[in-house]
Formats: C-alpha cells, sequence, structure tokens
C-alpha cells in the first residue's frame, strides 16, 4: 500500500470525457483506500467535445493540481499550474497534444497509458485479419440465405485458404500493442519479426519497460526470431524485404513515422502479396496508394477467376482474395492482398472515400482499444507511478518529447 505518513499530500484533477459513474467510482476509491494522501477532484467533460481547446475547467482547480488525468483537456499554459508535478494521460501517444504550450513549453512529466491497449487491440487485429483469410463475408452472406454453402467459384475459394502456420508476421513497432500481437501470433505457429526505432541488440534492451497488463504481451522481448531498427527508408525496406507475409503497424506517429508506407514500400510487400493491419494512426500510410495497391491485386484475382462461375452461387460481396502469390502460369500477382484499418487520413473518414470501397478492406471507427477495461487499467497505470512517487521511483510510460513518444 501507498500513502505512508510521510507521503506529501496530492490533489489529483481528473478533467475526462466520461462520468463518475458505477464504473469509475470504485477505481477512484481504491485510489484513495490505497494513497490517503491523494485528494481528488473528478471534473466530468463528456457533454463537450473531448479535444476542445477550452475545457472549462475552474481555473482554480489547475492552480491546485499537483497531478493531472485527462484524454486531451490541458491547462492553457504552465503558469496556471504551478504546482503540477505529473501529466498522465489516458491515451497510448501524445500527438494530439504535441502543439500544446504544455507539450512545447514546460518540463512537465507527461505519461501515457500505453500498455493498457495491448489484449484488446490485438484481439481487433486477429479477428479482422482472420475475417478476411477466412472468407467470412461470403459464410455469413450464406447465413442469412439460409444457404448450406453451394460448389462454385465460392466454395472453391474456401478450399484455398491458407492459415497462419509458418507464416511470417511482421510488426512494425514492437511496443505493448505489437508485442501482444506477436504474442499471438506465435501461439498460432506464426514467425514473428520486429522492427523498431533503435536497435535492440541486448537481452536488456529487448525488455518492455512500461505497463504490462499480466499475463500478456512479450515483457522479455523474447517471440522474434530477428530485429531491425531504424527511422530511414533504407532500413524500412530491408525490414519489408524479409518475406512478410502480414504486417502489423503499431508505431507512433512522429514527422519521422508520417507516411512510412507508400507505393514504394507496398511494392516489395507485393513479393508475397501481404496482409496489412494498421492500429497506428492514418497518416503513417499514404492512403491513396494503398487503395491502388488493394486495387491492382483485386483487378488481378478477377483476372484469373474462374470465368464460368456456378449460376447457383449466391452474389455476397467480394471475398477474400487470400491466396497464393503466384498464380497460374507462374505470374506473380501485384499489389496487396487485403488491409484492416482502424485509423484514417482524415478521421472521420468522408463518406466519399475511396476506402470505404477498397477491395478486401475493412475499415472501422477507431474503436479497437476500447473496452469495459480501458479505465480501470489507465488508472492502474496511474497508480503504479503514484506509488513510484511515493518512493522516490522514476515513473513509467514517460513521454520523451524529443522522440515524440
Amino acid at each position: 500500500m501507498g500513502g505512508g505518513h510521510h507521503a506529501k499530500p496530492e490533489h489529483l484533477l481528473c478533467t475526462l470525457p466520461f462520468p463518475n459513474d458505477l464504473s469509475i467510482k470504485p477505481i477512484l476509491e481504491r485510489i484513495k483506500k490505497n494513497h490517503p494522501q491523494v485528494e481528488i477532484t473528478y471534473r466530468d467533460l463528456s457533454a463537450q467535445d473531448p479535444f476542445a481547446k477550452d475545457s472549462g475547467i475552474p481555473e482554480d482547480d489547475w492552480k491546485s493540481a499537483t497531478i493531472v488525468v485527462t484524454l486531451s483537456a490541458l491547462p492553457p499554459n504552465a503558469a496556471l499550474v504551478p504546482n503540477l508535478k505529473l501529466i498522465h494521460f489516458f491515451s497510448a501517444g501524445t500527438n494530439h497534444i504535441s502543439s500544446h504550450p504544455i507539450y512545447t513549453d514546460s518540463k512537465i512529466p507527461l505519461t501515457t497509458s500505453s500498455g493498457i491497449h495491448g489484449p484488446q487491440i490485438a484481439e481487433w487485429v486477429i479477428l479482422t485479419s482472420l475475417v478476411s483469410s477466412h472468407s467470412y463475408h461470403s459464410l455469413h452472406e450464406w447465413q442469412k440465405a439460409h444457404t448450406w454453402g453451394t460448389p462454385g467459384s465460392q466454395h472453391s475459394r474456401l478450399c484455398s485458404i491458407r492459415d497462419n502456420a509458418s507464416q511470417r508476421l511482421g510488426v512494425l513497432g514492437y511496443g505493448s500493442i505489437g508485442r501482444q500481437v506477436g504474442r499471438v501470433a506465435k501461439a498460432m505457429g506464426m514467425d514473428v519479426i520486429a522492427y523498431t526505432a533503435s536497435p535492440r541488440n541486448t537481452p536488456e534492451s529487448k525488455k518492455d519497460p512500461g505497463f504490462i497488463v499480466p499475463g500478456t504481451g512479450d515483457p522479455e522481448g523474447e517471440f522474434p526470431s530477428a530485429w531491425y531498427s531504424g527511422l530511414d527508408k533504407a532500413s524500412l525496406h530491408n525490414f519489408l524485404k524479409q518475406d512478410i507475409d502480414w504486417l502489423v503497424l503499431s508505431v507512433p506517429l512522429t514527422k519521422e513515422t508520417t507516411h512510412f508506407l507508400g507505393k514504394a514500400e507496398f511494392d516489395i510487400l507485393s513479393n508475397k502479396n501481404a496482409f496489412i493491419s494498421n492500429i497506428s494512426r492514418g497518416q503513417i500510410i499514404v492512403q491513396d496508394e494503398l487503395i491502388a495497391a488493394l486495387k491492382a491485386y483485386a483487378a488481378a484475382d478477377e483476372a484469373t477467376a474462374n470465368p464460368h462461375p456456378d449460376p447457383a452461387d449466391p452474389e455476397p460481396p467480394t471475398a477474400s482474395t487470400e491466396g497464393l502469390a503466384i498464380v497460374e502460369g507462374g505470374t506473380k500477382r501485384p499489389g496487396l492482398r487485403g488491409a484492416a484499418l482502424d485509423v484514417t487520413d482524415p478521421e472521420p473518414l468522408p463518406k466519399e472515400s475511396e476506402l470505404w470501397d477498397a477491395p478486401n478492406c475493412i475499415v472501422t471507427p477507431h474503436i479497437s482499444g476500447l473496452g469495459k477495461t480501458y479505465a480501470d487499467r489507465a488508472f492502474q497505470v496511474l497508480e503504479v507511478n503514484l506509488g513510484r512517487i511515493e518512493r522516490g521511483e522514476g515513473l513509467i510510460n514517460v513521454v520523451d518529447r524529443e522522440k515524440g513518444y
């Protein structure tokens, strides 16, 4: 337990876009019990835009706060928060406030909730990949039509489904989310390779120093069979050339990673007609060039399909194009066989965007990390750091302002 006799009083100001209801109250009571020196003020911002510049928080709250918990609401400047020693964000990253004076002009420590999203987002990654590779959309159409399958072209496509065993997963950004995806992929028999911004050449450097949900992730960095690193295109291309079947993007959005993947990178990945999952940020990808790569594969797939489909087949949406990179006659298909995107550029995605209808592309509205455990785990990161403050130890999940994450 924290909050010993010598612990200094803290004023914890929560400025969050959801009410202090029955799901939040027990969490705050737990914090008070374990850290009795902490006084808590909760400001419910659910009735307004969580990213509004003026949060409407009373100045007296800012002035007395020693710790702030927020998604995006911040004091206008550091002068208004003379006692502030920590800002804890409910998000995994801080790119959404990187131009704010608190970020650019102050040295107030910032921590994130990185590490809490791994289990939930990894399940979204696996879910959407299997929906694509196992032609689930066709199966669902059969069920809705009360049809016990058909012997035609759609049924033949199911016979060509390839399971994940022995395939290669490339994780671009081997942080907490990437590590949990790697863990699950390894359990499916996949070979996992990792890419990080800086080298991980020693056992110590491969460890995850951040918050870890018990029983998840890759704390020791033991799952990848190989590690690659760098922020330059030559290093990235070397990684992408490693016969990757499935690429997961889980890098933070920085100046270096903006439009990190475009036509040149998709051309490399087309060697295995890779599938791409993006749970990072939409700006990591040059979106129009991704659409072009998806269309190129779909066009080639259509050209090699059975020209005389069984007329008894229902006509569901285009089935998954999961399959071999080599088509009849030994000719490679161009492009990428599919993508699953929980992030887009911009967000919300405009109704007229081509991405909605891109072939074999699953688009969801930035919801992969949502779930009933989100708030509790985000507060758990804070609680770890409350204990560290009381013991005079360094914080976890601290943002490096120069790196941008």
